[in-house]
């Protein structure tokens, strides 16, 4: 397949590209409004006790989906909240809410009973507040607040109208998420272009990776418009499309340049030369692109549409970056011709400074050669020194606690944010930490049933009251009557508790705990829901699921590496070495963000990590972890099978010495694959973190959390582990890399993957020593 598409690429580039671009104008046209159709949400289990408790109390009680909270602030009169103007603009906001058809349940503090009202004013009695449950489910109440809130919320009569809520953080996320991307473009497509002039050299090659990677981007945006057709789909899965599209298809680009240039350099034209490129870097290439893409997969199994969305985008991305980097870098090269190399900015700079060309070395005086056998070595100590670093630099994540996003993700200057923070230290009562219990079958139960399951929920610690159908409870004892957060419809029932532990804390996980522990009314089915139970569910789907997708994961990696090198060790060696280069970065999330050092960078520190955002990372992470792994891994079994190891066809093994030891040519294999990739495999590290570090600039704190912890763990894995540990760790092994049980090798033989190319091809036969050889002098 790949010779077909390098002689179709030579026969006719024109058609090729025309065709593409044809593609990407269509994609881009269906695709470029995709933000307006993506959700802010998915981070909740919708099979979970929470989820359940909630849609109850959405059929049955009418109480919404998400809660939006409008503040009302009167600074200017000595009533404040109760002054004619703030209790005017609250009571007409409140009727027109309770009038929308999106609107569940509203009170506020101009029309709750005198019971209830109190908790609804601030404690210096200037601000009031409205709490409307929107309707809609996940993603249509987002849409329904955000017209609500554009209609209604605005300052008027001398009064402060904010508006804020789950609802609200949500819509403003999804705005900032769509500034983000802009911001986020604007940084790293400019860094990526300059880092790849200097890489490539000629500006037109700098050009091509950019192109491709318009191409990828394009391609997902519009098969996430496509999903959002049948589905829910995160807004910041658009995030990761514009990421990792760019850096996928410099990574594939560079990869097959860099190839190609190193076939010319052997002597070959330009036609045979993209032949043989195609035949070893593109088979790369396609490798890597099904390993990242079934590492993703993974992702799936959970049951949150955030993570899903994830995956739903990166499968998109890596297809389309795959396929460009396959089909139309090819293309371009031809039509570029020898003009690809042109506009050489460094060969301009060199003569700006007086300096001479550089001078081909032997591949012995390359630097990673010669590093690579400094290692080799020494490979115990420098092999226990970077694992002690690294496991040291993961030890805060043993620490790690997990919370649900609230309005803290977003910026000070978000009105959610302002709410949510007036709610914290201005209110007596924080609504948000709020428990809900939901009786689904209370026919048949008398009143005092109910009173008594209240009052015994009352008595678990830091509950402050619980409202209940007869009475609002304090202690064991009824101290007022109802409120309007409890009632008895359709043979179902709810109590709202109102609770003083501090959400995502150990004294809320055992205030749980203990409130699930209160005997029901007549044995009967109680579900809770609430911020609490919302996060502790999340926390559960994600951790019970986990080891299914870890083992999910293993399973991949290991079959596509023992397809690739005929070995059962070298699968292992990569699936500890990925997880090893993932540490520092999961330490450096809870270091920073979740303990607040380095001024948490600039976010707000709750004591929590989201707890999607470590999975996410992971799988993210470690498939492209496996990127490099493949790009290094093949061309040291190049080496190895020329020199005539396990595996190698000895009619055609590059002059196989009986007197060099096994361990020996293992040794010089790594030493020549590192020498061959370790400048890409670093260019394309460092290109990569460009694309993944313009992600630090989003104001939404775990997008800032995503940049940073991406960022770290491709840096680590690039040089602490590509560098460090696999020569250290293959030294070690030595000829036992590459070993397989021989039922496993005679099957690898029929059905697994090679980059020796064979003489069939259209190219200008060579022998094999020469390919796997590749450039000595380049």
């Amino acid at each position: 397949m790949l010779h077909r598409i390098a002689l179709l690429a030579i026969a006719a580039p024109r058609r090729v590209l025309v065709v593409a671009l044809l593609i990407m104008v269509g994609c881009g046209i269906f695709g470029a409004p995709v933000a307006k159709h993506l959700s802010a949400g998915g981070f909740q289990d919708p099979t979970s006790e929470s989820a359940r408790a909630t849609q109850l109390l959405v059929d049955k009680f009418d109480q919404g989906d998400m809660e939006l909270l409008i503040s009302i602030t009167d600074d200017n009169s000595a009533d404040g909240a109760n002054s004619p103007a703030a209790r005017a603009v609250g009571t007409d906001l409140a009727d027109r809410l309770a009038a929308s058809p999106h609107v569940g349940a509203v009170t506020s503090a101009w029309t709750a009973p005198p019971s209830a009202a109190p908790a609804l004013v601030s404690e210096d009695g200037r601000t009031g507040l409205i709490i409307a449950g929107i309707t809609g489910g996940e993603s249509e109440a987002q849409k329904h607040a955000k017209t609500l809130t554009d209609e209604l919320v605005r300052d008027r009569d001398g009064v402060t109208v904010r508006a804020g809520g789950v609802a609200m953080t949500y819509v403003q996320i999804n705005t900032q998420s769509e500034k983000d991307l802009l911001m986020m473009e604007s940084i790293a497509i400019p860094l990526s272009f300059v880092v790849l002039v200097w890489v490539f050299g000629g500006l037109l090659a700098a050009a091509l990776p950019l192109a491709v990677g318009a191409f990828a981007i394009l391609g997902s945006m519009a098969v996430l418009r496509a999903v959002t057709l049948v589905t829910d789909v995160s807004i910041f899965a658009l995030n990761l499309s514009i990421a990792m599209g760019l850096a996928l298809a410099i990574d594939y680009t560079l990869l097959i340049i860099s190839r190609y240039r190193d076939e010319l350099a052997e002597g070959h034209d330009r036609d045979s030369a993209l032949v043989r490129t195609m035949m070893t870097a593109g088979r790369t290439v396609l490798f890597s692109a099904l390993t990242v893409a079934l590492s993703m997969v993974a992702m799936v199994l959970f049951p949150m549409y955030f993570l899903k969305s994830f995956a739903y985008a990166g499968i998109a991305v890596v297809g389309f970056a795959a396929v460009a980097a396959i089909v139309v870098a090819p293309a371009a090269i031809v039509l570029a011709g020898a003009r690809l190399d042109s506009m050489d900015v460094r060969r301009l700079v060199r003569r700006v400074l007086g300096r001479p060309e550089p001078v081909a070395k032997p591949v012995e005086q390359m630097f990673w050669y010669r590093s690579t056998k400094f290692v080799m070595r020494r490979s115990i100590p420098i092999g226990v020194v970077v694992v002690t670093l690294l496991l040291l630099l993961g030890a805060p994540f043993l620490g790690a606690n997990w919370g649900f996003p609230d309005d803290r993700v977003l910026p000070q200057s978000a009105s959610a944010r302002q709410v949510g923070d007036e709610l914290r230290t201005d209110f007596a009562v924080d609504s948000s930490a709020n428990v809900v219990v939901v009786l689904p079958d209370a026919e048949g139960l008398g009143p005092d049933a109910l009173d008594g399951y209240a009052a015994e929920l009352s008595r678990v610690q830091d509950v402050s009251s619980v409202s209940a159908p007869g009475g609002t409870f304090v202690d064991g004892a009824k101290a007022g009557p109802p409120s309007a957060a409890t009632g008895i419809a359709e043979g179902s029932a709810f109590l709202t508790i109102g609770s003083t532990a501090p959400l995502f804390t150990d004294a809320s996980e055992t205030q749980l705990d203990r409130l699930h522990d209160v005997a029901p009314p007549e044995g009967r089915d109680v579900l809770l829901t609430g911020l609490a139970q919302i996060n502790r569910d999340s926390a559960d789907a994600i951790t019970s699921r986990l080891p299914t997708v870890l083992a999910v994961i293993a399973a991949i990696t290991f079959v596509l590496l023992f397809l690739l090198t005929g070995s059962v060790v070298l699968p292992l060696k990569a699936l500890v070495l990925n997880v090893l280069s993932l540490t520092a970065a999961f330490g450096a999330l809870v270091w920073i963000f979740q303990d607040g050092h380095l001024g948490a960078l600039g976010t707000t520190p709750t004591g929590t990590l989201v707890a999607n955002m470590p999975v996410l990372l992971f799988c993210i992470a470690f498939g492209l972890s496996m990127d490099y792994e493949v790009f290094l891994v093949s061309r040291i079994r190049e080496y190895w099978l020329a020199s005539g190891g396990a595996g190698a066809d000895s009619s055609t093994a590059h002059q196989r010495s009986d007197d060099l030891a096994p361990h020996v040519r293992s040794d010089e294999s790594v030493a020549l694959g590192l020498a061959r990739t370790g400048r890409v495999v670093t260019a394309a590290a460092l290109l990569m973190s460009i694309s993944f570090a313009a992600l630090i600039a989003a104001k939404v704190a775990f997008m800032r959390m995503f940049g940073v912890g991406l960022t770290l763990a491709i840096l680590a894995d690039a040089t602490l582990v590509r560098m460090l540990l696999v020569p250290a760790f293959m030294h070690v092994l030595g000829r036992w890399n590459w070993w397989a049980p021989k039922p496993l090798a005679r099957l690898h033989e029929r059905i697994g993957f090679s980059e020796t190319l064979d003489d069939s091809s259209d190219s200008p036969p060579r022998s094999r020593q020469h390919v796997a050889t590749g450039n000595e002098h380049g």
